[in-house]
């Protein structure tokens, strides 16, 4: 099976190397030469367009920076849908757009070509030790006849479901990351502030329920992802931790608007009279608003 590969840069390249450690004869493309000389001295062989790299290989993987060059690669003056041949699998490593990356699928199955989208986790680090975790988007079949080519480059395979499906869960992981990030931050400044050791605070969260990541791994999963909202941490009890946190934040001047988004859902579930149940019953307030419940069988898959 002859790989393509295009977008050299500081993920696509280990990514491309953990392809060569598995025996794939490789074919790459860059917009810098430059970036891709690591692989062609290790026997990667140098193709000077994405058109002309899409006839001579089997898959075609692609690792670029957003929808603008992966648009390009795939339409542009020199991309592949101008030469590509029929039968052949198109991978998009990219953190996508879900609108492009449906498009490009009806674009290029219309002409016979096999469409994945399989953004990854775990960074440069997890490239270079083959620690990924690929989120697969698209037919299973096309999926299982990939595999061989995604094994090689990740740890963790998963299929999550059709086209952009891999990309939806690459999106929100990250925003979740984010927004917890932030929100992780607020709380530590507002403790330093107050006169607290960073330092100190640091190993508090690191070695307490947040750094364990309880919630996504214990209490959620056996509370909301159930429909139990039998007491385990009230709803009344975390209302006057949140408000009492707030006040504080308050009093120091810190903006604390992470908190403060959390605490308008809270009071809403609170005049449910909710006050007994278990904390979590909170969340069910963004359920309502986006019209969808968070309930399956979890511990089946």
């Amino acid at each position: 099976m002859k790989v393509g590969f295009i977008g050299t840069g500081n993920i696509g390249t280990p990514m491309a190397l953990q392809l060569m450690n598995n025996g794939f004869d490789l074919f790459v493309n860059d917009i810098n030469f430059a970036s891709a000389e690591i692989l062609i001295n290790q026997g990667a062989k140098w193709v000077g367009s994405p058109k002309d790299l899409s006839e001579k290989v089997d898959v075609i993987s692609v690792c670029l920076p957003g929808p603008i060059e992966v648009k390009e690669v795939v339409f542009g003056e020199n991309g592949i849908i101008n030469n590509i041949k029929p039968g052949t699998i198109f991978i998009d490593h990219t953190t996508n757009s879900i609108e492009v990356i449906k498009d490009i699928a009806k674009k290029l199955n219309d002409i016979g070509v096999d469409v994945l989208d399989a953004p990854v986790s775990g960074g440069v680090e997890g490239a270079k030790t083959r620690d990924l975790t690929l989120l697969v988007g698209g037919d299973l079949n096309i999926f299982n006849k990939a595999r061989p080519v995604l094994d090689a480059m990740g740890k963790t395979v998963l299929h999550i479901g059709p086209i952009g499906s891999g990309n939806i869960c690459k999106l929100m992981h990250n925003c979740a990351n984010f927004s917890l990030s932030l929100a992780t931050i607020q709380c530590l400044s507002v403790a330093v502030k107050a006169g607290l050791d960073p330092a100190v605070v640091i190993e508090v969260f690191q070695k307490s329920a947040l750094g364990r990541n309880f919630d996504l791994q214990v209490r959620l999963p056996e509370t909301l992802f159930k429909g139990d909202f039998e007491p385990r941490f009230s709803l009344k009890l975390a209302n006057k931790d949140l408000n009492l946190a707030i006040d504080l934040a308050n009093s120091l001047g810190v903006n604390f608007s992470m908190a403060e988004t959390c605490q308008i859902d809270m009071f809403e579930a609170m005049k449910k009279g909710w006050a007994d149940k278990d904390s979590s019953i909170f969340l069910t307030m963004q359920e309502e608003k986006a019209g969808v419940l968070l309930r399956q069988n979890i511990n089946q898959k």
